[in-house]
């Protein structure tokens, strides 16, 4: 199991790096994100993932409208994705994330599954190009269910699962649910805490989620992948103190 850490798109993503390094985290979540993380070098980024021993795992930009049912809407971010999916096979990522597309005409509410599928095929097939696997982010309804997830697993081929633990304890079923019945799937997770009401980014044990389930329910698949600490906040000074009980808490439950 590694954990690591998702730069800051505000800060620089070179800066952010280092800092990881120097906090002894496994690996590097890079989010490729406006305003200072949209164009990474990524000769700079691999020479530095090199330079302190890093691995890498590709994230992309959660409001980009791929699913949208218009052609050209739906070509230009394939292309955004797709710069995205270079760059990340460029400095050795295997993983490339990506979040449900929330957009659609109001009329198409029901379609939403449908349409999320449709676009996803071409997706998860171009990332397969460049050696990533392609995995979809849970989040709020109807991407939030067990049924929703069997159902994308089994019409878009190669797609896995990204874990998020925060957005389970927005959402319709369980971590025990998801990882009892499509665990074989979870191919990255993400951790942090909230108390049920909105994606607050907190320390763990700051909020309700209950970490020895979410850690059993984890180890109970054999799961031994990256598990990224997406705690947030706005003071750089404590941040990284967060950072260290959340991770020693991982540790703790763990290694049990």
């Amino acid at each position: 199991m590694k954990i690591g850490l998702m730069n800051d798109p505000s800060a620089s993503v070179y800066d952010e790096i280092i800092s990881f390094a120097k906090a002894h985290y496994d690996f590097v979540d890079l989010t490729i994100e406006g305003p200072n993380a949209l164009n990474p070098d990524p000769e700079k980024v691999l020479a530095l993932l090199d330079q302190y021993d890093l691995s890498v795992v590709g994230h992309t930009d959660p409001c980009l409208p791929y699913a949208y049912p218009i052609k050209s809407l739906r070509n230009a971010c394939f292309e955004e994705l797709e710069r995205c999916a270079k760059i990340f096979s460029a400095i050795g990522a295997t993983i490339m994330n990506i979040h449900p597309c929330y957009c659609r005409p109001p009329a198409m509410k029901e379609d939403l599954v449908q349409l999320n599928i449709e676009a996803l095929k071409p997706l998860a097939a171009m990332a397969a190009s460049y050696g990533l696997t392609l995995v979809f982010e849970n989040f709020k309804a109807p991407f939030d269910s067990v049924s929703t997830y069997a159902q994308l697993l089994q019409e878009v081929p190669g797609l896995k699962i990204h874990l998020d633990f925060g957005h389970i304890n927005l959402g319709r079923d369980d971590a025990v649910s998801f990882c009892r019945d499509l665990g074989s799937h979870i191919k990255h997770v993400h951790f942090s805490d909230n108390r049920s009401t909105d994606d607050h980014h907190m320390p763990l044990g700051v909020g309700n989620i209950d970490w020895k389930n979410a850690v059993s329910a984890l180890k109970s698949i054999g799961y031994d992948g990256t598990i990224t600490l997406e705690v947030f906040c706005d003071d750089s000074s404590v941040l990284f103190q967060y950072l260290e009980i959340s991770r020693r808490l991982v540790l703790e439950i763990w290694n049990r």
